[in-house]
């Protein structure tokens, strides 16, 4: 197995001062991803993600859904732990509620990071992805609430899933221990 550590790296001034540091197991990733969280582009997303953090609930997560060339989506602290049923990870969130949406004017590029949600604009909770390459499709439909500044080649390596569904065959990559940092 690889591991991968990821931190989630909140910068000072109008963004936290917080980080999270994830470890991934895998077939697809093996090194340091860091992500510089926005909280003053969504400042209620990125309270749900580290206060989800700092309780544990992504501990053991998959990334369920990776679509080469678009994104790879985790989060689904409900239905997404290592072990569970894999045909329903990425329907579910947790228990803190969905956030209302906090559309800002930066761009899905390469490298954001932006938080799932089912149609409703309204409906993101735990899930979140990362892009491969750049999504404007996704402009101002989806909440931005960071962007990797080190490791891209870490989230390019992450175990991609079928070419439409993005649905990982076999052993998916997986969160192992998320940790808030400060």
């Amino acid at each position: 197995m690889f591991k991968l550590a990821t931190v989630l790296a909140l910068v000072a001034g109008p963004v936290l001062a917080t980080g999270l540091e994830i470890q991934i197991e895998g077939e697809g990733a093996n090194g340091t991803i860091v992500i510089d969280l926005l909280e003053d582009l969504a400042p209620k997303h990125v309270e749900q993600i580290t206060a989800l953090a700092a309780d544990g609930k992504y501990d053991g997560v998959v990334f369920h859904r990776v679509i080469d060339g678009f994104m790879a989506q985790t989060g689904d602290v409900q239905y997404g732990k290592l072990g569970m049923d894999m045909s329903r990870a990425g329907t579910g969130g947790s228990d803190l509620g969905n956030i209302e949406a906090e559309f800002s004017e930066l761009s899905f590029e390469r490298g954001v990071v932006g938080m799932a949600r089912s149609q409703s604009p309204n409906s993101a909770n735990s899930q979140f992805f990362i892009m491969f390459d750049a999504g404007y499709f996704l402009n101002g439909q989806y909440t931005v609430v960071g962007k990797v500044t080190e490791g891209m080649d870490v989230v390019d390596a992450i175990k991609r899933g079928q070419p439409r569904s993005g649905a990982v065959t076999g052993q998916p990559d997986v969160m192992k221990t998320v940790t808030v940092t400060e």
